[in-house]
């Protein structure tokens, strides 16, 4: 079993807009892990293009596009991707192929959109995902959604969870299950 991680979206437009301290410090050190071990590390970047999305906070070629700084060399991949999913118009697929890899990583931003949709298609495409909840996070909250009293995060993980397709782990609590799953057999 060979594993990639798949770090979505992390960007000035999204990182400047609520603090999301501990889902960086978590990814960061996901990166970490899987750079020591030679595992590939895929980075994703939204892309809005102005056309359609003339207010997006991920506009193409607006500051809120670019990587946040502590993401600039962090992959040997980084994919645009216009859609919520990694897998959408993108040669994802085609990469993770070519490098034999059969059990993806998910982390990063959107955990209510980019997340869950790359997360499902990856199933989908047949792959063995591994979503790590507390290195997920969201801008949107409670009164995004006119819901009081909403945990995005938690529902969201909950629902891939009882999915009984996508396995839900927290690196926090899970490090030495999650270290020893991602490592190749």
């Amino acid at each position: 079993m060979k594993g990639c991680l798949l770090v979505l979206d992390p960007q000035k437009g999204i990182l400047t807009q609520k603090e999301l301290t501990d889902e960086l410090r978590e990814i960061k050190e996901m990166i970490q892990d899987f750079k020591a071990d030679k595992q590939m590390v895929i980075l994703f970047q939204h892309v809005d293009s102005d056309e359609l999305c003339p207010d997006s906070p991920l506009a193409e070629g607006s500051e809120g596009c670019e990587r946040h700084p502590g993401f600039i060399d962090c992959a040997v991949y980084i994919i645009q991707k216009s859609t919520p999913s990694g897998f959408t118009k993108t040669n994802l697929h085609e990469i993770l192929q070519s490098a034999n890899v059969d059990h993806l990583f998910i982390v990063g931003f959107s955990i209510e959109c980019c997340c869950l949709f790359t997360a499902i298609t990856g199933v989908h495409r047949g792959y063995q995902v591994t979503f790590i909840e507390d290195a997920t996070g969201t801008v949107n909250d409670e009164k995004t959604y006119e819901m009081p009293g909403l945990d995005i995060r938690n529902m969201f993980g909950s629902i891939l969870n009882w999915s009984n397709q996508i396995e839900v782990q927290y690196y926090d609590g899970d490090v030495e299950k999650y270290r020893r799953k991602r490592l190749p057999s």
